[in-house]
């Protein structure tokens, strides 16, 4: 019995993959402020945006393992210009998602660590340390490790969220609440553009697919690689629903602020859990804010550079070895240069990178809809009628989103 379900688990990849890259500051940051600042009143928004982009995700490993092919191909395929659009607007945001990623990692480090309370050496450190995983084992280390920090990101969030309704004696209210008013309208884009991702995450969900296919013990058929997606988006799902009543429960009319910096939020994150949870709590709350930040860091850092190297091959129409060990040291020196030169100025290049991820996500959604319900997709693994349905609604709710966020701006 204990070996027919770790072969289920070990069947599992890309999905949780997806759920390690997608578990982020979204989570971590934006949710858990969500709930400090509106209680359970933003469930709706968090609910409404997985159900938008649910279909775009889900076309990425659906395409990869139904053709063979990435996403990236059939980009090509609709044409190079869409192709060359991807590269250039993955190369103008790459260096700041992964800088962003990781000095909010830094930040947990030096209060879970000590050593060191300067953010620029942990993100040094993380950064060396992610990148000898992925030397060592690439892509198969990093699917059995992301499987672990899953399951302990899931369990220790759920053990901090029980304690927290548990010990409060507080009554809530469940009124869903539509934000009004620039700072809070502003806080509803920001939550919903990254939440549960950037939309071009499914082009690394289409990567990670194929990669998942070259191991020949275990079948991933686009059946199995659709219920393996589910199971990820799932997991992004309910861990935004812990976060959001984390930070409902201990936080929600707290008056705290918190601090832009790394070092400073992160304490203030985990200090304010503690004291309303307990001491005891603290490796539960250490775990699970860490964790969400790790597998994030660790996951982007592999697949910014699979993805631009896939990209710059089809585009030169040439094959260059070791061109994703480039991109990963190109990638990695960005980063952490970003950090020491332009630290100040993170604030300003994070929200320049969001407004170009949410701006786009039309984009993206109208181009891996085109693609699965086009000639380019077999017949039987096309979106079904119920799916298209959703997916035009999705893209209506992302234009129309799109426009209200520059109105608002």
């Amino acid at each position: 019995m204990i070996s027919k379900k770790l072969h289920w688990l070990k069947k599992l990849g890309p999905g949780l993959l997806f759920a390690g890259a997608a578990i982020g500051v979204s989570h971590l940051v934006q949710s858990t402020r969500a709930g400090a600042d509106f209680g359970f009143g933003l469930i709706w928004a968090l609910v409404l945006i997985h159900l938008v982009k649910y279909p775009f995700f889900q076309f990425g490993p659906r395409y990869a393992t139904a053709t063979g092919e990435s996403l990236l191909d059939g980009y090509k395929k609709l044409g190079k210009g869409v192709l060359l659009a991807y590269f250039i607007l993955n190369l103008a945001t790459m260096f700041t998602i992964q800088a962003a990623v990781t000095i909010v990692t830094a930040g947990l480090a030096a209060n879970l660590f000590g050593i060191t309370s300067n953010p620029v050496i942990w993100s040094i450190i993380i950064t060396l340390f992610c990148v000898t995983i992925l030397i060592i084992g690439r892509y198969n280390l990093l699917d059995k490790l992301m499987k672990l920090i899953v399951i302990t990101l899931t369990l220790s969030t759920f053990i901090a969220l029980i304690v927290a309704a548990i010990n409060s004696t507080n009554t809530y209210s469940y009124v869903q609440i539509i934000p009004k008013g620039t700072v809070e309208i502003g806080f509803l884009i920001a939550f919903l553009g990254w939440m549960p991702a950037p939309l071009d995450v499914s082009i690394w969900q289409s990567l990670w697919a194929l990669e998942k296919q070259k191991d020949k013990s275990n079948e991933f058929t686009p059946k199995q690689a659709i219920f393996d997606f589910n199971i990820g988006f799932l997991s992004t799902l309910v861990i935004g629903i812990f976060f959001v009543a984390l930070g409902a429960i201990v936080m929600y009319h707290s008056g705290e602020t918190f601090s832009a910096g790394a070092v400073q939020f992160s304490e203030q994150l985990i200090t304010l859990y503690t004291k309303n949870l307990g001491q005891e709590m603290y490796i539960f709350i250490a775990a699970a804010a860490f964790t969400t930040m790790f597998s994030t860091t660790l996951t982007t850092l592999d697949a910014s550079p699979r993805a631009m190297t896939k990209a710059f091959d089809l585009l030169s129409q040439k094959s260059y070895k070791n061109m994703y060990w480039f991109w990963i040291g190109f990638l990695s020196v960005g980063t952490i240069s970003i950090l020491v030169f332009f630290q100040s100025e993170m604030g300003f290049l994070i929200k320049i990178a969001t407004i170009l991820s949410f701006l786009t996500a039309p984009f993206f959604a109208i181009i891996n809809f085109i693609l699965i319900s086009g000639k380019h997709t077999p017949k039987e693994w096309q979106p079904s009628l119920q799916l298209k349905i959703l997916s035009w609604f999705g893209i209506l709710f992302l234009i129309g989103f799109s426009i209200w966020f520059l109105y608002t701006i």
